[in-house]
């Protein structure tokens, strides 16, 4: 969104036209490139007459979310998101897609279910995980965002007891 912009400044103007923009460009081998360089390769390809809401949700077996999208689900105020993982416990992974380490957690009444925990990490990067604390304090929070996948292992409807979601969640670590 044009409202996080890192070396920007938020132009009101323009603020209608957010989530509605679709760009195409050529990208190159390069994973950022500073928008000058990018200028004369970018086309406008559409305007949107409605704001994108992202992918609609597909099934508990289908999750696996890059962060910018977890991210775009509370963002956006994905309704049929918000509702499938409001009432959902699970047991999840969470992927460090550089360096391929693998960290299992669990959602459960305790911590408020799957919409909230994940909502924990989407906020700081670490949803109070003390390895992911110590990771996010030493590489920064934007390591997260860049390289971090969330999936799930197993769901449990709201009624299953929080015990049993924590010793599958021990199976799994």
């Amino acid at each position: 969104s044009c409202s996080q912009a890192i070396n920007g400044s938020l132009v009101e103007t323009f603020e209608p036209y957010f989530d509605r923009l679709i760009i195409k460009y050529k990208p190159g081998r390069m994973r950022v490139r500073k928008y000058a360089s990018l200028y004369n390769d970018i086309v406008v390809s559409e305007i949107l007459s409605e704001p994108w809401r992202g992918d609609e949700f597909k099934g508990y077996d289908e999750i696996c979310l890059s962060y910018p999208q977890l991210a775009s689900i509370f963002r956006l105020e994905k309704r049929d998101w918000m509702t499938a993982l409001q009432n959902q416990k699970a047991v999840y992974l969470i992927t460090d897609k550089k360096t391929g380490q693998l960290y299992v957690g669990s959602a459960t009444s305790k911590n408020k279910m799957l919409l909230s925990r994940w909502t924990s990490y989407v906020n700081n990067g670490h949803g109070g995980n003390a390895e992911l604390r110590k990771l996010v304090k030493e590489k920064g929070f934007d390591y997260v965002k860049e390289n971090f996948q969330y999936s799930l292992l197993e769901n449990f409807n709201g009624k299953v007891d929080d015990d049993y979601i924590i010793s599958r969640e021990d199976r799994k670590s």
